[in-house]
């Protein structure tokens, strides 16, 4: 039985001059709207996949998405029948990756939507370690992602802004809101990700399946992070964080003082919103 752990990513570090954060979109649905970052992390146990099932589809990864250099970032597109294949002992794989999925509850109840969601999108993802980032361009915005660890060694998940630093291990399945800043470091560095930690041999190196949740207006509700007007967030002091550039080492995020009026109508990011 997979097992489930809720972590909490709300302790929050927001630089002066703000008090929050706040997710805009490009889309003409939200071109006024924002939402507050999902504040939980999920990680699910998948204990479907055995030792052998994680090499295999581990070498899969590697072999299709090549990560050479620090902060690589590589997808590699992959098919179902391909994923079967790779792990022959598992039976259904994205039914189950979608029953780890279920157990965060994102969707809902039922269990059609988190296959849907499985089947719609998943791909390899390869890197070697990872500076911090963020991702909120075009429908992301409106997702939560998953990566399911395949192979890895001595590696943490960190959001700095939300005080989040999990160890991952292979066989470790996270969703989390990727517009939050994020990477990957070595659990001695301190929630920094520094090159030198991620130059040499294979366990440089990390590989994993991945997908994204595509959440309803009313499942961002019912998960706590309504679209709410803009001017919701002009109040709350929020930054804004399609503009937010952070530096890959720390996680710090550049220049907060240029960003004051982020938070406005007239910052739109869609061009036929006001036609």
């Amino acid at each position: 039985m997979d097992s489930h752990r809720l972590i909490a990513a709300n302790a929050y570090r927001v630089p002066q001059p703000f008090r929050s954060f706040a997710v805009r979109s490009e889309e003409p649905q939200h071109a006024f709207d924002a939402r507050a970052p999902y504040e939980w992390i999920h990680v699910v146990r998948a204990d479907f996949l055995d030792a052998g099932a994680l090499r295999s589809l581990g070498a899969e990864g590697h072999a299709r998405a090549r990560a050479e250099t620090f902060t690589d970032i590589e997808y590699a597109a992959t098919t179902l029948e391909d994923l079967a294949a790779a792990a022959p002992g598992v039976d259904d794989l994205v039914g189950r990756i979608a029953g780890a999925l279920h157990l965060t509850g994102v969707l809902g109840d039922d269990p059609a939507a988190y296959r849907s969601s499985v089947a719609t999108r998943i791909d390899y993802l390869a890197s070697r370690g990872a500076g911090f980032h963020n991702d909120v361009r075009g429908h992301w915005s409106r997702c939560l992602f998953w990566i399911l660890a395949l192979d890895l060694a001595n590696v943490d998940f960190v959001m700095p802004h939300a005080g989040v630093q999990v160890a991952l291990a292979p066989g470790d399945l996270v969703v989390f809101d990727p517009t939050m800043a994020h990477g990957l470091c070595r659990p001695a560095d301190h929630g920094v990700a520094l090159e030198a930690s991620f130059l040499d041999g294979e366990d440089g190196r990390q590989v994993f399946l991945t997908g994204e949740v595509l959440l309803t207006d009313a499942q961002w509700a019912a998960a706590g992070a309504p679209w709410l007007p803009i001017e919701e967030f002009e109040r709350r002091g929020a930054l804004d964080l399609m503009v937010a550039e952070f530096d890959d080492c720390s996680g710090s995020i550049k220049r907060p003082g240029t960003l004051r009026a982020c938070m406005k109508r007239s910052t739109c990011y869609v061009d036929a919103a006001g036609a």
